[in-house]
């Protein structure tokens, strides 16, 4: 139990940091992405810039809320309280989670290192999607720690965003590559890290169901 509110807190402290940034940094300080865009260059599709804004507005919105419901909902206490609460707050997460993938599969095209990048980002999408649904059939069948652990899978998708710039910042900053192979490695890099890291957790917490 201990070791659960001790990964929730650090879970928390993360989430909360993360959503400020997004939010400040996409609705703030550069609300018309001028640093991102920077980095697109070679595109075979013309960028319909006030189009794609609005998109990557929503889209980081959507994966606010995503964030935010989800953590809302590994909370015991919360979950104790109100189970109607954590019932319509997952419908939240899940309409979340859906919106983010729509609207990241009309920006993928427009991925920074082409169509490799845009190849994971469909795949993460697919993935993303098909894990959500699980853990939304799990709990249809009342299968409580199955529907967990696959929300813990899920959830963990939320971060794709911060892994990719992490992993990005490592291999161009830190290695020196250029910023569009690091970037494409920050991809799927962060495809195979947020797949494995869910599973380490699940067995740390225990209880696992497979």
């Amino acid at each position: 139990m201990k070791k659960r509110k001790t990964l929730y807190g650090i879970l928390a402290a993360v989430s909360i940091l993360f959503i400020l940034y997004a939010l400040a940094d996409n609705y703030m300080i550069d609300p018309r992405a001028e640093g991102f865009l920077s980095h697109k260059t070679g595109l075979r599709r013309e960028l319909n810039l006030p189009v794609w804004l609005n998109v990557m507005h929503v889209h980081v919105a959507c994966a606010c809320i995503a964030m935010a419901a989800g953590l809302l909902n590994f909370s015991n206490r919360i979950f104790e309280k109100s189970r109607k609460f954590h019932r319509i707050n997952g419908y939240v997460y899940v309409v979340s989670v859906l919106l983010v993938v729509i609207t990241s599969g009309y920006m993928a095209p427009y991925a920074t290192g082409g169509k490799i990048s845009s190849m994971g980002f469909n795949a993460l999408n697919i993935i993303w999607l098909l894990i959500t649904i699980m853990a939304l059939v799990q709990i249809k069948k009342k299968r409580m720690i199955r529907h967990r652990n696959w929300m813990i899978r899920s959830y963990a998708l939320c971060f794709t965003n911060m892994s990719i710039h992490l992993i990005t910042s490592l291999f161009h900053q830190g290695f020196g590559l250029i910023y569009v192979t690091s970037y494409t490695i920050g991809v799927y890099g962060s495809i195979v890290l947020l797949l494995l890291i869910p599973n380490v957790i699940i067995r740390t917490i225990g209880q696992s169901v497979r």
